[in-house]
C-alpha cells in the first residue's frame, strides 16, 4: 500500500508546490528554502545525534520543554529540528539559535527523505504528536534508526480520516519503536489505527509541563500598569479570521457595561495582523498595535499583538482569555498556556485538537465553553463583574496545569530506554 501512496503522492506533487505557492501569498516564508523539502541543504556539522521533527508553530512550542531536556540529557548528541511551515521554522530560530540544527522536514517522497538522511544522520527520530508519514517512517526503519512518538494523539475527527486508510497507517506505525501518547484515549485510537500494543504508553500531555518565563508575572503587571490597573481586559489569543468578527462584535456589546474594557486582539498567523487590525478599524473600535510600542494608548479599546511570541506576556496581563480556533471547527489551540497562569478560560463549541484537556479544565471549573457570541458576551460581561468567581477559576486552572505535570520525565524515560542504542 505504501507503494501505492508514493506514486499517487508524486502524481499530486504540483497541486503540493501549487499549495506552497498559494500560501506564499499570505507568508512569503513558503515562497523560500524549497530545495530543503526535497532533502537538498547543507548537513549540519555534526551528524550522528537526535532528530526531532515538530509540525508547526503549535508542535514547537510542546517541543520546545523536550528539546531543551534532550540537550541537557544527550550534551554529545548534536540536535536537528525539523518543520513543516515558517512559522514553526522562526519559532525555532528565537528559541534556540544556533544551538540546533534546524531545516524543513522532507516532503515525503523517497528521494527527499534518503537524501534527508543521508545530510543529517540522525540515531535517533522523535516525531512530535500526529505526524505519520509513511516514507519517512519507512526509511528510518530501514536504517535502523529507532522512531518515538512523543505526546502522540489522534483527534476523533483525525481519526476518522485515518481509519480510512488503517492498511496504510498500520503500515508506518508498524515501524515506530515508542509511542507516547497523551491520554488513554489516544493510545486505543493509535492501536485501533494499527500500533502495536507492546510499544504503546501513555505518558500524559506535555503541554502540561508548561515553563513560564522568569518575570512574566511582573512582565505582565507592568503592561496592565500603562493600560490602566482597573480596566478590564480581555484576551483573545491564537484567533482566527473568522471568529475575529464574532469576537469583536461581542466586544463592542461588552462596552455597553464596561466602557473602558479592553480588547487584546492576538491572531493565530502573522499574515493576518494587518488585516485584523483593519477589521477592528471597520468595526468602530480605536485600536493600537504592540509594534507601535502602544502600551500606554489610554485612548484604545483593541489592542492588536501583531507580532510572534507574545501571547503570553498579554496573557499575563489580561483577566480573562478567550482561546482561539474554537469558535470555528479549526479544533482550538493551547489553553493550558492561560490556565498556567491563572486565568479564567473561555472557549468555543470546537476544540478536538484540546478536548481531554478543555474537558478538564470545564470539569474543574478553571473554563467556560461558549457557543456563539451572544454566549461569549455574556460569559464576559458576567466574569468581569465578578472578582471573586474570576478568582476561583483561575485557582482552579491553575492547580489542574500543576497536577497534570510529569509528561516530560516520563516521555524522557521512554527515550532513556533507548538512548544507549540512539547516541552512543
Amino acid at each position: 500500500m505504501r507503494r501505492l501512496y508514493t506514486v499517487l503522492l508524486y502524481l499530486a506533487l504540483p497541486l503540493v508546490l501549487l499549495f506552497l505557492l498559494l500560501r506564499s501569498l499570505r507568508n512569503a516564508g513558503y515562497r523560500t528554502r524549497w530545495s530543503e523539502r526535497f532533502g537538498r541543504f547543507a548537513g549540519p556539522a555534526r551528524t550522528g545525534g537526535i532528530a526531532v521533527h515538530a509540525a508547526s508553530l503549535g508542535e514547537v512550542n510542546a517541543a520546545s520543554a523536550l528539546i531543551a531536556a534532550l540537550a541537557r540529557h544527550y550534551p554529545d548528541a548534536p540536535l536537528t529540528v525539523t518543520t513543516f511551515t515558517p512559522t514553526g521554522s522562526e519559532r525555532v530560530r528565537s528559541v534556540f539559535g544556533e544551538t540546533v540544527f534546524h531545516v524543513y522536514a522532507p516532503l515525503d517522497l523517497p528521494g527527499a527523505v534518503r537524501r534527508f538522511f543521508d545530510r543529517v544522520r540522525p540515531r535517533l527520530l522523535v516525531i512530535m504528536e500526529t505526524e505519520i508519514w509513511p516514507n519517512l517512517y519507512h526509511e528510518a526503519a530501514a536504517r535502523g534508526i529507532p522512531i518515538v512518538i512523543a505526546n502522540a494523539r489522534i483527534s476523533q475527527r483525525s481519526f476518522g480520516r485515518y481509519r480510512r486508510l488503517r492498511g496504510l497507517t498500520a503500515e508506518a506505525l508498524g515501524n515506530t519503536t515508542r509511542i507516547a501518547a497523551q491520554s488513554a484515549g489516544d493510545a486505543e485510537r493509535l492501536r485501533a489505527l494499527g500500533a502495536p500494543q507492546a510499544r504503546l504508553t501513555v505518558t500524559g500531555n506535555l503541554k502540561y509541563d508548561v515553563s513560564l518565563p522568569p518575570g512574566l508575572a511582573e512582565e505582565g503587571e507592568a503592561i496592565r500598569a500603562a493600560w490602566g490597573a482597573q480596566r478590564p481586559v480581555l484576551v483573545a489569543g491564537s484567533t482566527h479570521e473568522r471568529e475575529e468578527a464574532v469576537i469583536l462584535d461581542a466586544f463592542r456589546g461588552i462596552l455597553a457595561s464596561f466602557p473602558d474594557a479592553l480588547l487584546v486582539l492576538v491572531p493565530r498567523h502573522p499574515e493576518r495582523f494587518a488585516r485584523a487590525a483593519q477589521a477592528a478599524r471597520t468595526g468602530g473600535l480605536e485600536v493600537a498595535l504592540h509594534s507601535a510600542g502602544a502600551t500606554s494608548s489610554a485612548g484604545a479599546q483593541c489592542f492588536v499583538v501583531d507580532a510572534m511570541g507574545e501571547l503570553l506576556r498579554y496573557y499575563a496581563a489580561g483577566d480573562v482569555a478567550f482561546v482561539g480556533g474554537s469558535l470555528e471547527p479549526v479544533g482550538g489551540h493551547n489553553v493550558l498556556e492561560p490556565a498556567a497562569l491563572g486565568r479564567p478560560v473561555l472557549v468555543g463549541p470546537h476544540t478536538f485538537n484540546f478536548s481531554d484537556i478543555t474537558a478538564q479544565l470545564i470539569d474543574a471549573g478553571a473554563a467556560r465553553r461558549v457557543t456563539d457570541g451572544a454566549a461569549l458576551q455574556a460569559a464576559i460581561v458576567e466574569l468581569f463583574g465578578e472578582a471573586d468567581q474570576r478568582q476561583r477559576m483561575g485557582s482552579a486552572a491553575r492547580q489542574l496545569v500543576a497536577s497534570g505535570q510529569g509528561a516530560l520525565a516520563r516521555t524522557l524515560d521512554e527515550i532513556e530506554r533507548l538512548s544507549t542504542a540512539a547516541t552512543g
